[in-house]
Formats: structure tokens, sequence, C-alpha cells
């Protein structure tokens, strides 16, 4: 007897990048879930159609997934994964995937924001469902995004899902879109978002030079070639933008949002956090500004190495791991935490986005939140600033002369004992002050006869 499971019509996938994330989807759903048998009407040679028609029909529940098709630049490339020629047809043309009337979802997973963009938009368009990983591509059209999706939903029921384009593995995208927080009011959320630099920073913890952990992790394959978008923080800049638009309803224009990476980080900042009782962590920030109250005022977001205590939930990511902290009304700090990158890790949130097309609890509206919370990104914080100087008389009354003019107050004034005269460094750590304040600090003191180079600074998490 045929049961009605395996008469149901799958759900046909078009996987367009077949690298490490698209591979690891591939395998899993093809083998572990079955994708590559075990359901009659699965069994459609690739490239042909079935006699059921396409439109609509993956609103149905407990569909089974199957990839009919991957576009790939180049089909007679090596693959780190084995594909299945009776169930998936390789294509090197985007569009025989998007006109295909047969597919029901495409799975970009190519990265970019030019040739994945045309895809992802001509996909919806065509009504189908789309799942991706690419987070530049979201974060950089969000508004634009979100219309299109609202705008074809009008006419077919397509859904749109994105887990893995923030924190690989954490199900943090799913916690916040899925009802989670939906009674809650988030004040504050704060990302290690980044595996690559969170790797790196660890091993300069240990005394590892910057320049010497950067070519280990492109040795391991951690880091790009080119590691711009990593180590200059644009990774975590594009995360914390969809993170903040999920938590607060507003979207934070990318450009605007002031990104600082590791690459001023150095051994002996690391030094100077030990001895506060803090480690240091590349971290995506989205907090409300307190102006009558507790977090009432407006919206800051920004990325930024932060010196944090070693008792702080995100001092306990390591490693490529990925860390996220919300602080909310209801639910105090919750911390969420796991493997932020690799081919499983990314290749399973995008699975989960997958099966809940399939299972039709893929939310209608992929950011359900929307409002106008001021923005302001001139954020406020405690400051650390190291000063690399050529040693004489006056100096600390100098720093406080023109902290003073700044309307900064200074903390404290911190100093290892000085080997060499001709070039020593001295920390100095703020009360709560604004970013602007702390960066006409630094261009004015860069300008004293005594300074080196340009200061270093990086905003602090208070103690835990």
């Amino acid at each position: 007897m045929t049961s009605s499971s395996q008469l149901a019509r799958p759900l046909r996938i078009g996987l367009i990048g077949a690298g490490t994330v698209g591979g690891g989807v591939y395998e899993i759903i093809m083998n572990r879930l079955g994708g590559g048998g075990g359901s009659s009407s699965s069994n459609t040679t690739a490239g042909q159609s079935s006699s059921s028609p396409s439109n609509n029909h993956h609103r149905s529940a407990n569909l089974h997934p199957v990839i009919t098709k991957i576009c790939v630049r180049d089909a007679s490339k090596p693959r780190t994964f084995h594909i299945d020629p009776t169930h998936t047809q390789i294509v090197t043309d985007v569009a025989s995937i998007i006109n295909d009337t047969d597919i029901d979802l495409v799975v970009e997973v190519a990265g970019g924001t030019t040739f994945a963009k045309d895809a992802v938009y001509a996909s919806l368009k065509m009504g189908k469902s789309v799942v991706t990983a690419n987070k530049a591509l979201i974060a950089e059209n969000l508004d634009e995004l979100i219309g299109l999706i609202h705008d074809v939903n009008t006419k077919n029921g397509v859904k749109f899902g994105y887990e893995a384009s923030v924190c690989g593995g954490i199900p943090i995208i799913h916690t916040l879109s899925g009802g989670c927080y939906k009674g809650d009011i988030i004040n504050e959320i704060m990302g290690i978002c980044n595996g690559t630099t969170n790797y790196m920073l660890g091993k300069m913890e240990e005394g590892v030079d910057y320049n010497e952990v950067l070519k280990e992790a492109q040795a391991l394959g951690f880091a790009e070639a080119d590691p711009t978008a990593d180590v200059e923080g644009h990774d975590v800049r594009a995360k914390i933008s969809i993170l903040a638009k999920l938590s607060f309803g507003t979207t934070v224009p990318v450009h605007t949002i002031p990104c600082m990476g590791i690459t001023n980080v150095s051994v002996i900042d690391f030094a100077y956090a030990k001895s506060m009782g803090c480690t240091i962590k590349l971290i995506g920030t989205a907090t409300r500004k307190s102006q009558f109250g507790e977090h009432d005022g407006a919206l800051s977001v920004y990325v930024s190495p932060k010196l944090v205590p070693n008792d702080h939930p995100l001092a306990s990511a390591t490693g490529c791991g990925n860390a996220v902290v919300v602080n909310s009304a209801n639910l105090g700090t919750a911390l969420y935490t796991g493997p932020g990158a690799g081919r499983y890790p990314t290749a399973n949130s995008i699975v989960a986005d997958i099966m809940r097309v399939a299972d039709s609890t893929c939310p209608s509206a992929p950011f359900p939140l929307s409002s106008s919370i001021e923005i302001d990104n001139d954020y406020e914080s405690a400051f650390y600033i190291r000063i690399s100087f050529q040693d004489g008389l006056g100096i600390v009354r100098k720093v406080g002369e023109v902290a003073e003019s700044m309307g900064m107050s200074i903390h404290s004034i911190l100093q290892q004992p000085i080997t060499d005269r001709m070039a020593a460094d001295t920390v100095v750590t703020t009360e709560a002050c604004k970013l602007s304040q702390v960066q006409e600090f630094c261009n004015r003191i860069e300008k004293e006869d005594f300074v080196l180079c340009p200061p270093v600074f990086m905003p602090m998490i208070p103690e835990y």
C-alpha cells in the first residue's frame, strides 16, 4: 500500500552556489533527510517536470524537500561533495532555476550583492520562496527587500528565510522573529558575530602578534586571502544591522553605522585589559539610550572592539565561536552561543529555514517589527584610550588638559613599567562620554610632539 506521504509532491529546491555551505546543504537534504530517495514523486529525473503544477504547492504542510538543480559557474569543477545525477541537474545559467515553474524554493549561497541580489529578487518576483545566508545583501537592501516581499505576497504566499545570515549555527534570527520576544521589550543586543576575528583576538590574548595570527588564520582557512570584511568589521556591521531591525523595528542604513575593526588592536592592549580583569572582543551593538529613564531614548548601533569583563557572558565565546547577549525587560540578560561559521553549522540553519517552508511554519513577515525610533549613532560609553608616546615631562598634565577641554572625565590612568623611554604606552580610561568626544580627543592628542602614532580607543562594557 502506498502511503499519503509517498504520494505528496516534494518541495523542489534550486540551489545557487555549490561551495562549502552549499555542499553542506546538499548533503543534509539529499542524504540525511532522504531528499535523494524515499518518496515516489521525488524520483523525477533531474530537469524533468512532474505532472503536478508548481504554483504555490509549497504552501501545503510537511512537504518532502529535494534539490533538483544546482547552479554553478563551472560545471566541470570538482566538488567536495557527491551530487546524485539521478535527482539533481547541474546548470550554469541561473535563469534555468528562476524560470523553472517546477521549482518552489531557491536557496542562495553564492554570496555577494550583485549577481546574488538579481537572483534573489527575480526568484521572489516569480513567486518562489527564498532562503539565503547573504547578510550583506539583506543589510544593504533592507527596506527595498521588505517592500518586495510584501508586494509579492499579495499574489503569492512566498517565504523568506535568512537564519544563516547571522551567527552561522545559532538560531538567533528565529528567536527574534518567531515570537520569543513578542511580549517583551528589548533594550540592548550585543553580539560576537564573526568567528575569524574572535579566533584572532584569542590568539593575540595568548601573545601572538596581529600579523602572525592573521597569516595563521588564513592558512587554516578561517580568514580569506583578502580579510578586509572580517578584520575591518564590515561583516559584523551587516549582521548587527539585521539584528537591530529585528530587535527594534528600525532600519539603520549600513553606511551610517560607526565601524572599527581589530587592525589597531595590539598585544599590549591585552596586557592592559588583563590588568583590568577584562578581555577584548569585536562586538556589534544595538542599544536604546536612556533619555527619561531606562532605554527609552534614541537607538545607537555600532561595531567596535570592546573591553569585556571576564565574568560577562560574551567573554565565554572562544575560538571561532559566536555569542549574542539580549537584554530585555522581562528576561533580563539572555545568552545565545554556538558555532558562528563552517559547512555544517551554517548549512544546518539553512536547512532549518527550508524545513520551516516545507512545514508551513516560516513567518510570512521576515521582519515583523516596524518602528520610527530616532537613530543616534554618536553612542555613549566609558572608553579605553591607549596613547603611544616618547617619554618626557608634563605628558599626564597635557592629557588631562585636553580631556578637560573636551568635557571628558578621566576615570583612571594606567601604565605598564617603561622599558624604552623612546617608545612607551599609557592608557586612559574615561567616565561615560560620547564617541565624538573621544574621536576629537584622540585627534588633538595625536598632534602633540610626544605622541608617536594615532591613539587607539575602544568602548568598555561596565562590570557585570
